[in-house]
């Protein structure tokens, strides 16, 4: 026994389970009267936030969920998804927010496997939800979400959300949190399922301890101060909203709902609430640039931008910064709560460069944020560091306390994910002297032409700077001489003059190595995931059916 174990207890004194339900007693016992959500012309303080979540936790532990049991919400952007993030885990259980952009039999998938005790359901998402149910042999309890601004879908179940604040007990803020906390840091708090493209999705673990670090990590990373008006254009379902409903309590910031990410109502609700920081995918980037200049001019304050989810092309990024909406990258995965790096902004060193070097540089995916433990670019056999010279490929993967639990009733697969004690991420990326990455393709979508190995991600970028290009995907297709060729199938801006193929083969070949070159181009809407990902598994076999 060394000297710092005698009488060194761990106690209750000087130890506390790692919870973002914290940041929500914290919230409201400092900021209890200021506004906290808002959606349409309902108003909620963090006072009111509190309460209502204590209620809804009292009601589920009356009725006996509680520890380890799950509740699903299939549910918009609404105040009742905002506090489900806070009063599912204060009654023990652990929250399912399922992406309401799934089909039937999908979301029926999900609440079987998560073993669902009871589902909340969004009236515009009631017919998804009974379609789904029906397929069930042992449907969950419903919960309605009737919410004034919806006008389609209808109600399912005869509980409503409101039943479940009436039915509860009110409770005491107190003077700490112990009352609702988990025993343990590492129980689990959330249960989010991959939207792959092929077979059935899994379910990905989080804890306690991982989503109270990464909310921290959040407002770090990001510099948001405390109050920051955040607008809901990312999706909560989606890696529970990055962890910013927990972030959004830790510095007492107000969220503004958003039901539906339309340009318009983006543009119109950053000029209304005077919003600070917004999220979304690179495609919503695309479409508020995409948008009519008058709604542009309504952006008169700055605005911060977060974007993941693809790799962003450097003219997004730079469209976006000569709008006045300033754009940090970051990247992560549904296995790491979402964001864990960033590309951090160097001022001292790139300040000085035009916005062309500016975007270019964001659009790397950067180091590691402030929670992350490890990230590294190796080589997926030998766990060996590839070299730092922006040129060599790996796989990117990380470790630390915001990487998953492992994937629920998947063994093998969490076994696969964690081998050599790293997360592995599936990415390829390279490595730069400075220590930032950037992502080149994922493992599946290299391409392999006559030996060299090609980034499609590379070849999309210069596809995006062409004026008259909105989107682009380029995949492999099978070739006879080469084994592998880039097929880039592009979507043109509205009313755009025609392109032929020779004519986009032509401005490749002005930014790219002849054997980079796309050999085929098809012009067309792309196939999307429910999350807003391209479905290049779908492009590949439109790819081979085409005629030699």
């Amino acid at each position: 026994m060394t000297i710092y174990e005698q009488g060194l207890a761990q106690n209750s004194a000087n130890f506390t389970p790692l919870s973002p339900l914290s940041l929500l007693r914290r919230a409201a016992s400092i900021y209890p009267d200021k506004t906290a959500v808002i959606h349409q012309q309902r108003r909620l303080t963090w006072g009111e936030v509190f309460y209502r979540c204590q209620r809804v936790a009292s009601t589920l532990a009356k009725r006996g969920i509680g520890k380890g049991d799950t509740v699903a919400i299939l549910s918009a952007n609404t105040p009742e998804m905002f506090e489900a993030h806070f009063a599912v885990p204060m009654a023990g259980a652990v929250l399912n927010a399922i992406n309401m952009r799934l089909d039937a039999a999908t979301v029926s998938f999900i609440l079987q496997h998560g073993e669902a005790k009871l589902l909340m359901v969004d009236k515009e998402f009631g017919p998804l939800a009974q379609s789904a149910l029906e397929r069930m042999s042992s449907p969950p309890a419903i919960v309605h979400i009737d919410d004034p601004s919806c006008d389609i879908g209808h109600l399912v179940g005869s509980e409503s959300y409101a039943d479940l604040i009436s039915a509860g007990e009110p409770g005491e803020i107190g003077v700490d949190a112990t009352d609702y906390l988990p025993d343990d840091e590492w129980d689990a708090i959330a249960l989010n399922y991959t939207s792959g493209t092929t077979g059935n999705p899994k379910g990905v673990v989080y804890h306690h301890r991982g989503a109270y670090l990464n909310a921290v990590s959040n407002a770090l990373s990001w510099h948001m101060g405390d109050h920051p008006v955040y607008l809901w254009t990312l999706p909560m379902f989606h890696c529970n909203g990055w962890c910013f409903p927990w972030t959004l309590a830790a510095n007492a910031g107000v969220s503004v709902c958003l039901r539906q990410v339309r340009d318009d109502a983006v543009y119109e609700a950053i000029a209304e609430h005077k919003v600070t920081h917004f999220c979304g995918a690179p495609i919503v980037l695309n479409t508020l640039l995409a948008a009519d200049e008058r709604l542009k001019a309504l952006v008169t304050h700055e605005v911060k931008v977060m974007t993941a989810g693809a790799p962003p092309p450097a003219s997004i990024i730079q469209g976006m910064q000569a709008q006045g909406i300033d754009v940090t990258h970051v990247y992560g995965l549904t296995e790491t709560y979402g964001p864990v790096t960033l590309c951090a902004w160097r001022e001292d060193l790139w300040g000085s460069r035009n916005p062309a070097d500016q975007a270019e540089l964001k659009a790397r995916q950067g180091v590691g944020a402030p929670m992350l433990e490890g990230l590294m670019v190796a080589d997926p056999e030998t766990l060996l560091p590839v070299a730092r010279d922006g040129q060599t490929m790996g796989e990117v993967m990380m470790r630390g306390n915001n990487v998953m639990k492992g994937y629920l009733k998947n063994h093998a697969a969490t076994d696969e994910a964690f081998a050599g004690g790293w997360f592995h991420s599936g990415d390829l990326a390279v490595w730069f002297e400075d220590g930032y990455i950037k992502i080149m393709d994922r493992s599946k979508d290299i391409i392999i032409s006559g030996g060299e190995n090609i980034s499609s991600i590379e070849i999309e970028d210069v596809l995006y700077r062409h004026e008259l290009i909105s989107e682009a995907a380029v995949v492999a297709r099978s070739d006879e001489k080469w084994g592998e060729t880039p097929c880039a199938f592009v979507t043109l801006v509205a009313d755009a003059e025609p392109l032929s193929e020779q004519q986009v083969i032509d401005y490749c070949a002005d930014n790219l190595a002849r054997f980079k070159l796309p050999k085929t181009v098809v012009f067309m809407d792309l196939p999307k995931t429910s999350t807003g990902k391209v479905q290049k598994f779908a492009l590949r076999e439109i790819a081979e059916g085409l005629p030699t």
